[in-house]
């Protein structure tokens, strides 16, 4: 059974950075892309960054220069460093992943950065 743990969120001051840590059990995680996505509350979630099974990144136009997403298969784990953060209504930053069972999700890690 695929579990996905999120770790590392908090407040921020702006301009500070957090890195957020996502660990990936039940799969054969190397194969596969693992997805950040943040949702605000009354907001849709957003597609924040991606990391292919080959170490191939993606990302949010707003934080492309800002946030790095990297992958640790050895460990299972997928880190997002966001640095120079920005005031924002706080958001869930959450992981998924998907194969050929469904999609999975953790429960996320909050990420507030006050004004």
């Amino acid at each position: 059974q695929v579990r996905i743990v999120e770790s590392g969120g908090g407040l921020a001051q702006p301009g500070s950075s957090l890195r957020l840590s996502c660990k990936v059990t039940g799969v054969n995680f190397k194969l596969f892309p693992v997805d950040w996505y943040r949702q605000a509350s009354e907001k849709e979630r957003e597609l924040v960054a991606t990391i292919t099974a080959s170490g191939g990144s993606t990302y949010l136009d707003s934080v492309k220069d800002r946030f790095a997403i990297s992958r640790d298969n050895v460990w299972r784990m997928v880190y997002l460093q966001m640095n120079d953060l920005k005031p924002e209504a706080p958001a869930v930053y959450s992981c998924h992943l998907k194969n050929a069972n469904g999609d999975f999700w953790g429960r996320g890690t909050k990420v507030t950065v006050p004004p």
